[in-house]
């Protein structure tokens, strides 16, 4: 599981901004970045499950319920690499997104980034936010996202099951 930073903030990132759309870096690496299939559901909300959490695995699950499916897949040699998702938490809500320990450093992370937030613009929304984003910088470096301040736990407060707090 990713580690998060101690106070996540969410993300507010202005889509009619976004650098163009290249994931070419990916594809000479042998990576292939495109729309999840209704068919591979049980195997993209498994992988995610094993390789993170099982609330992106939940989140994953309501990305197949959208049409168009709003999760998108990095895949090498037919082995899954990554994932993204948007429209799940909530309306505009961009995540999560999960690159394998394997993989990162290669620009997967990226690519699905850019991929499904022009996927978002295409729909019509003229802004995202990053829920509870991990890495900050990432998002920041990437796309121009800005942390709102004091949104922390915003749309994830009050969940069902065992709490941090005690």
């Amino acid at each position: 599981m990713e580690e998060r930073p101690s106070t996540p903030a969410d993300i507010l990132v202005k889509l009619y901004e976004l650098p163009p759309l290249d994931i070419s870096r990916t594809g000479e690496r042998g990576v292939v970045v495109r729309r999840a299939r209704a068919w591979e559901r049980h195997i993209v909300v498994g992988w995610v499950a094993a390789e993170f959490e099982p609330g992106w695995a939940s989140e994953t699950e309501v990305a197949y319920a959208r049409q168009p499916i709003s999760c998108f897949v990095a895949e090498r040699a037919g082995d899954l690499v990554g994932f993204a998702c948007y429209d799940t938490t909530a309306l505009g809500f961009f995540g999560p997104l999960g690159v394998a320990g394997s993989a990162r450093g290669g620009g997967i992370g990226a690519a699905l980034l850019l991929v499904g937030l022009h996927a978002m613009l295409d729909q019509g929304y003229g802004y995202a936010i990053i829920g509870a984003a991990g890495p900050i910088d990432f998002y920041q470096r990437h796309v121009g996202g800005i942390a709102i301040p004091d949104s922390w736990p915003g749309v994830y407060a009050d969940p069902l099951g065992p709490r941090e707090d005690g």
